[in-house]
């Protein structure tokens, strides 16, 4: 898998439309009854490959006027994992069909929250690919 071609098919565009900007919203809405509270949006970023291994980013950028240090992000990982807005598998698969026919999915992998700064944290998503 060449890098530079990988960032050209899992551009910032086609990232938001793999995992749309109204999931954060979505995401809160399930969580707490009320889109408004959430305290971060979640986005997906790509961060490159190692041998028949994707990595990607969920950023959580703090929303304005919220905290995100506040809120309990160093859990979400398994909330992820089985949350139907989340659906990694869902996602895993159209990760994989951007790359043609030649690509299965494996499995995939969430690892742990970091914290970046006080307004974005980062949670590792690994698709492997068969």
């Amino acid at each position: 898998m060449a890098d530079q071609s990988l960032h050209d098919v899992f551009s910032e565009k086609k990232m938001a439309e793999l995992f749309t900007s109204d999931r954060s919203d979505l995401f809160f809405d399930a969580l707490y009854g009320d889109a408004s509270e959430g305290a971060y949006d979640i986005s997906l970023v790509f961060t490159g490959a190692q041998n028949q291994s994707l990595k990607f980013e969920f950023h959580l950028k703090q929303r304005p006027g919220k905290c995100l240090a506040c809120n309990l992000t160093y859990g979400l990982p398994e909330v992820f994992i089985r949350h139907p807005v989340i659906d990694l598998k869902g996602l895993s698969h159209k990760i994989a069909e951007q790359l043609g026919q030649k690509a299965a999915v494996k499995d995939w992998e969430v690892g742990m929250t970091s914290e970046v700064s006080s307004a974005l944290h980062v949670i590792p998503f690994t698709v492997h690919l068969e």
